[in-house]
């Protein structure tokens, strides 16, 4: 398969996005694309709806990791797309179908040209949640065939194509999801005496919230508190008796990511007794910060300067979360954004990012395996 042709994997992809765990088209699709190829040295091996394809080398020396996440989100699309997602109220609005042929893409490289080293492309479940990251690193799948050096890559829609962002260091922040749900004793709209409402709990809580980043974390370091979604209640003349918040923590630190939850402990607190409700907070998905190693980024940086063709910017860490970051923490190496150039961002339902990425990602990368 030509590189060109990797397009239309990603369009093929496009249209069949799952949530976390339950990529079962996805990892069929990958199964049955991998197994056409014309030689036999590679081997796969399932974990849960993900993959590992192990490519033997020459002479190995040593293991080098390539992961790729596989998972949809829960978006409605809204794209002009002729390939647009055949299950409804799901989209790859993250760029997984994009992370996907780009690792098919050097995965087919790599079995028809391989190299001394053995090479390890990990297709991941479940990034966007509830978390695949961490538990196929203590999977024996992966620590039978567990890289030295492993990287991945994220599309980036703010920067053009060519251009690669990388920087040593701190990449993507500690994050955790955050859910709370509110409980007092609902009853009619006229006698709000009678009642907690829980819809004005949760109100004093989101605007409580809000002191949080402003003063109680060092105004040095960064964090965000963000609720993005409030449910509660049944109809207008009913006093809601549960409310429930969802959203989001962001930290540069794991001080300050325990700072903050420490302070929405004790403001929950309050609420309760203030209020007199019962409230139940849960973390959800907790990712550890995208911390990339020095030297495997410096190899690539240095790597990235010979190459005319591209676009090399040294990037600032964000507040984007990652669990690519679990294995960062085991295993030396990094993380970059390639430019995909979409006026709509990451986990919007019009992303559009540019497929000429595709082919500027697999030629790129293909040639810095080969410097390893």
């Amino acid at each position: 398969m030509e590189q060109s042709q990797f397009i239309q994997v990603r369009r093929d992809l496009h249209q069949i996005p799952e949530l976390g765990f339950q990529e079962y088209k996805t990892q069929d699709y990958l199964i049955n694309y991998i197994n056409q190829l014309p030689t036999n040295r590679f081997e796969i091996r399932k974990w849960k709806t993900g993959l590992l394809v192990k490519i033997f080398g020459t002479a190995p020396g040593k293991t080098i990791g390539y992961r790729a996440d596989i998972d949809g989100l829960p978006i409605l699309e809204q794209t002009n797309y002729s390939f647009r997602s055949k299950h409804e109220g799901r989209m790859h609005a993250c760029g997984h179908d994009f992370h996907m042929s780009i690792a098919l893409g050097l995965l087919t490289h790599f079995t028809l040209h391989p190299i001394k080293d053995d090479l390890v492309f990990i297709f991941q479940p479940a990034e966007e949640g509830p978390g695949g990251a961490e538990p196929m690193l203590k999977s024996k799948e992966f620590s039978d065939w567990k890289p030295d050096i492993i990287f991945a890559l994220h599309i980036a829609p703010e920067y053009p194509v060519g251009t690669i962002a990388v920087k040593e260091g701190l990449l993507f922040a500690n994050t955790s999801e955050l859910f709370i749900d509110f409980k007092g004793k609902g009853g009619h709209a006229a006698y709000p005496h009678q009642t907690n409402d829980m819809i004005v709990a949760a109100s004093y809580f989101v605007t409580q919230l809000q002191s949080i980043v402003s003063r109680n974390v060092n105004p040095l370091e960064s964090a965000v508190t963000t609720v993005g979604k409030i449910t509660g209640g049944t109809v207008q003349n009913i006093i809601a008796e549960n409310a429930r918040l969802e959203g989001t923590i962001r930290t540069l630190s794991e001080e300050a990511m325990n700072k903050v939850k420490h302070r929405i402990e004790a403001l929950v607190k309050g609420i309760e007794s203030g209020f007199e409700c019962e409230a139940a907070i849960d973390y959800g998905a907790m990712y550890h910060q995208v911390y990339n190693h020095e030297q495997p980024t410096k190899h690539f940086i240095e790597f990235l300067k010979r190459k005319k063709n591209v676009n090399l910017y040294i990037c600032k860490e964000a507040m984007t979360g990652e669990d690519f970051g679990y294995i960062l923490k085991e295993i030396p190496g990094f993380m970059f954004w390639l430019g995909v150039d979409s006026p709509y961002g990451l986990h919007h339902a019009k992303l559009q990012p540019k497929e000429e990425a595709i082919d500027f990602a697999i030629s790129t990368i293909s040639d810095y395996i080969v410097t390893l």
